[in-house]
């Protein structure tokens, strides 16, 4: 089974740029969607038929949002984390199946200056909390823009990045605590090489010179490892200003291992 996560910067404008031609060439059993910024309402699936749609849009029109759509009807649908500082911006959308979970997410960008540094490390603390306790319950796969780098490998320039967002010590952190807590880099299972980036600025050909950075993640509990079979950064695909990452699985982690 195929499960791809993928920032689109814009639901309505991907549409556009290649995400119709993309799902029906890859036909997904799960795509995890963030920065859609757009009431999925005004937006035509009809070239999809045979997927079910949910989605988390957020209070401010035109900002954040998530989405996953899927071939799998789940148990149940979770919006948010549980936490009303937090689940303002449509930024964590949760399917529950018999044998795992599976979670969408946008981390907040901590800004320029690192103007929203001190929020960005409570949501962090907050969802490694939410993701904790379903773990408690059953397997979890957590998908999506974590907007961090967590090595000097996962982007081109860390020299010069270190006090900038995405970078800094603080959120490098946020990511190792994800790790200390057990759940797994899914992508670093697979590849330890250099130069993977799902996320290139739109600035001085910046991804035509593959000057990026590795921000779009799957991270996976440790039971599932069995289950995972690949995990690919698909550079190859345009449209957004990420790229899609894919995890390629066998169907255990819906039915159990």
């Amino acid at each position: 089974m195929k499960l791809i996560t993928w920032n689109v910067n814009g639901l309505r404008s991907v549409m556009g740029k290649g995400l119709p031609e993309f799902v029906l060439a890859e036909q997904p059993g799960f795509l995890l969607l963030q920065e859609t910024k757009v009431d999925p309402a005004s937006v035509s699936f009809e070239w999809l038929p045979g997927y079910q749609r949910y989605w988390n849009r957020a209070a401010k029109p035109g900002y954040s949002g998530t989405g996953i759509l899927t071939k799998h009807p789940p148990l149940a649908v979770h919006h948010g984390i549980g936490h009303a500082d937090h689940d303002r911006e449509g930024r964590v959308l949760t399917l529950e199946y018999p044998a795992c979970y599976i979670v969408c997410v946008y981390t907040p960008n901590a800004q320029a200056e690192l103007a929203r540094l001190p929020y960005r490390i409570a949501w962090d603390a907050a969802f490694l909390t939410y993701i904790s306790s379903l773990e408690q319950q059953k397997p979890v796969l957590a998908a999506g823009d974590l907007n961090v780098a967590h090595k000097e490998i996962d982007l081109a320039n860390p020299r010069s990045n270190r006090f900038n967002p995405g970078f800094s010590a603080e959120e490098r952190a946020g990511f190792d605590n994800i790790l200390a807590a057990g759940f797994h880099d899914a992508f670093r299972e697979f590849d330890p090489s250099p130069k993977q980036y799902s996320w290139w600025s739109y600035r001085a050909n910046a991804r035509a010179n593959n000057i990026g950075w590795r921000i779009d993640y799957w991270c996976t509990s440790p039971q599932l490892r069995p289950a995972l079979t690949q995990c690919k950064i698909r550079h190859d695909i345009h449209g957004s200003d990420h790229c899609p990452v894919t995890l390629e699985t066998d169907d255990r982690i819906l039915t159990g291992l």
